[in-house]
């Protein structure tokens, strides 16, 4: 068993979209660049979702043209169909990684796309196309992998079979969401015993809000599970704006100390994560 983890930073994307405020670009710049370069496994900055749904992520395709390139770190935006695709596709920027999204829910994904469960993966598989064919790396995320705003619990298999719908479109790593923080050890356990006789552990990520005080636990859950990957937003930023109540992605500077003291390396400079973590509260602070 490696005693290394990967953090992957969603911040500036999953953080951010969720806060009243539209945050300047240069001030998501000035984060995305104390990010970058520091031994994270990858930054995602931004989305390419309506920005009459979401209108914190309306200047991303500002934010990909003015942040810095010269860093060896990975950096993804999230797709969610077509039409945004080609507004990604416009801006000409190297981005690594294409995320896309669907639920383990249906009642989260009729709030959240509008659609069936079903009818979300049909709309991202042209995405998925269009990305690899230009060359980019996919990432898949399911939200409400344990528990849904709308539906209540969440079953195993029904996340079992969103992960196989990912990777039946094409082999991609697939970061999975508790996205009310409701998850616990036992329920992430048992949903990661389903979701494994479908997809690897070194092909998943877990993805933890601490709304409920539990996503280290979770985090060391998913560990026993055999997950190295994690997703992770730098000064605690965030939540969903279609999840009421569920602010509080756990926050990066919080996991490193996390597996810092249980002896597990990141390659990721703490320090450069202070800083970034110290500009984030005070994005936070002028937005309350």
């Amino acid at each position: 068993m490696t005693d290394r983890v990967q953090v992957y930073e969603v911040g500036p994307r999953d953080g951010l979209q969720n806060e009243k405020r539209v945050i300047p670009v240069t001030e998501k710049i000035a984060l995305i660049d104390g990010l970058t370069g520091i031994g994270l496994a990858a930054v995602e900055v931004g989305s390419f979702v309506s920005p009459r749904w979401v209108p914190q992520m309306a200047d991303t395709a500002a934010v990909l043209a003015g942040m810095g390139w010269a860093h060896d770190t990975p950096v993804a935006v999230l797709v969610p169909n077509l039409k945004g695709w080609e507004a990604f596709a416009a801006t000409g920027a190297p981005v690594s990684e294409i995320a896309v999204f669907v639920s383990a829910s249906e009642g989260f994904s009729r709030a959240n796309l509008n659609c069936s469960v079903a009818e979300s993966l049909t709309r991202i598989a042209p995405v998925v196309a269009a990305a690899l064919a230009d060359g980019r790396r996919v990432r898949g995320y399911v939200s409400c992998v344990t528990d849904c705003p709308f539906d209540g619990p969440v079953a195993p298999g029904a996340v079992a079979e969103v992960v196989r719908g990912l990777r039946d479109l094409a082999p991609m790593p697939v970061s999975l969401g508790d996205t009310i923080g409701a998850g616990t050890p036992q329920t992430v356990g048992a949903m990661l015993d389903a979701v494994l006789e479908v997809c690897p552990a070194a092909d998943l990520a877990g993805h933890f809000h601490d709304t409920g005080g539990r996503a280290l636990g979770n985090i060391d859950a998913a560990m026993e599970k055999g997950l190295r990957t994690f997703d992770s937003a730098v000064g605690g930023l965030g939540g969903c704006p279609y999840a009421p109540g569920a602010p509080g992605n756990v926050a990066t500077e919080v996991v490193l100390d996390h597996l810092a003291a249980a002896g597990i390396e990141t390659g990721v400079d703490r320090d450069a994560v202070a800083r970034a973590a110290q500009r984030a509260r005070a994005m936070k602070a002028v937005a309350a």
